[in-house]
């Protein structure tokens, strides 16, 4: 008797969830993944080396159409400024009309991405309201899947959003929208280490022009004090920024006589470091002419009025000093206080001004120059109003009365060393709070009678 076979198991079939587990096609898996990680590495390398913004988008996309298989690929950056999304096109363009795409970040999918931050996998892009067919339309290209990822920074703030279209082989899977997560996230940090490059490197061409300004606008000023028989003459200035408005100057003219002048241009910085730079050429063109100073000084208002725009204006002080006779002739253009300690009595007197600011307005003439006589120890104090507005935190200004404490209190003192304790005493004063605007001092100190 033949013993009849046991039961035979059943056939696998192709729906069996047993094959899902099937070692050849986990294995096939297994090395999918490896070529993706060593893809993907490869791709954060080269942003790591790129610091071109350029050639770092055009590795991004590059980067995306390859591994996820898809026909364009597009890397929108986020102007927060405008609050738009804007990009060249990496792929695509040669035959399109379109080389930007620049729209208002809360129009789209990119900019639905770009707002909430979720990733948009759509296998029908024309089914979704929130699809815009415009570019379409303009550029004869037919969307048809889409997949999305926003690009952010180290604080997750919005960097862009990167855009893919058209899986070749279908529509855009999980595995897709893990690896277009990877791409955003190395994406979005390169691109936010670009821009801090590029910033850092816009502020160092900045600050190497502004050293370069500073240093010529430092060189029109006196490098050296003058040599006046009788008198002790010093000038000095320290800008609130690389460069200022203020500027002083000393002016040999014949018979031993000295121009001297004082002037302070609105505001501080680059604009007014260059009306300063034509106010002191004018002073030095016309204030030594045979015309006298009231002419020479309305001439420098004409001619500043006819460059500067509205709204900038220079005060000045303008004199010359006749050592022989041991006066000096002045007018001031809106420049004050002008201090005179008057040794004879020991205190300081205000001297007026005789003008409006020079450009302030255009019909304005300049007559009535001062003429004063400085007896032994008599000393001329100019200041611009740098010193006298610096202000502490609570908001109290230095001030004028400070100001003469000073003079009166070291009138026996050389005039540079007056200069340096002024500074000292307003720094002082102010307590560790912002230099606002430029300082510059003159001072003329007559020291003995004149020996003629």
């Amino acid at each position: 008797m033949c013993n009849s076979p046991g039961p035979r198991p059943p056939l696998a079939r192709a729906d069996d969830s047993s094959m899902t587990h099937h070692p050849a096609t986990a294995a096939s898996a297994d090395v999918r993944r490896v070529a993706d990680l060593e893809r993907l590495l490869g791709v954060a390398r080269r942003l790591g080396a790129t610091v071109d913004l350029d050639a770092m988008l055009a590795a991004i996309v590059d980067a995306a159409t390859t591994l996820l298989d898809c026909e364009r690929a597009t890397v929108f950056l986020y102007d927060a400024t405008a609050d738009e999304l804007c990009s060249r096109l990496a792929t695509g363009i040669v035959d399109s009309p379109i080389t930007e795409i620049r729209f208002p970040a809360s129009r789209g999918i990119a900019g639905d991405v770009a707002k909430t931050g979720a990733l948009v996998n759509l296998p029908d892009a024309y089914a979704d309201a929130r699809f815009n067919p415009d570019f379409d339309r303009a550029s004869g290209f037919r969307t048809r899947s889409m997949l999305a990822v926003r690009l952010s920074d180290h604080d997750d703030a919005t960097v862009g959003v990167l855009q893919l279209l058209n899986k070749r082989t279908g529509v855009f899977d999980g595995r897709d929208e893990e690896i277009a997560g990877f791409l955003g996230s190395q994406a979005g940090v390169a691109i936010q280490r670009q821009r801090l490059l590029g910033h850092f490197a816009e502020k160092q061409k900045i600050q190497r022009d502004l050293n370069i300004a500073r240093s010529i606008q430092q060189g029109l000023l006196p490098r050296e004090r003058p040599d006046v028989p009788g008198f002790d003459i010093a000038g000095w200035n320290e800008p609130a920024d690389e460069t200022g408005g203020d500027f002083f100057d000393f002016l040999p003219l014949p018979e031993g006589r000295l121009a001297v002048a004082i002037a302070d241009a609105t505001g501080h910085g680059i604009g007014p470091a260059i009306v300063m730079a034509e106010a002191r050429a004018l002073f030095r063109a016309l204030v030594g002419g045979a015309t006298g100073l009231e002419r020479a000084v309305t001439d420098i208002h004409r001619l500043l009025c006819l460059d500067l725009p509205e709204g900038r204006f220079v005060t000045a002080f303008c004199g010359i000093l006749s050592p022989a006779a041991g006066s000096l002739e002045f007018l001031s253009a809106g420049q004050g206080p002008i201090l005179l300690f008057e040794a004879a009595l020991g205190t300081v007197r205000d001297l007026p001004a005789q003008g409006l600011p020079l450009a302030f307005f255009p019909e304005a003439t300049y007559e009535g120059a001062t003429r004063i006589e400085m007896a032994v120890g008599d000393m001329l104090v100019l200041l611009t109003d740098g010193f006298y507005e610096w202000a502490r935190d609570d908001g109290e200004s230095f001030g004028e009365d400070r100001v003469r404490d000073v003079v009166c209190r070291l009138r026996d003192r050389p005039a540079t060393e007056i200069i340096e304790a002024l500074y000292r005493a307003v720094v002082d004063f102010a307590a560790g709070a912002r230099q606002a605007d430029d300082l510059t001092a003159v001072i003329v100190k007559r020291t003995a009678a004149s020996s003629a």
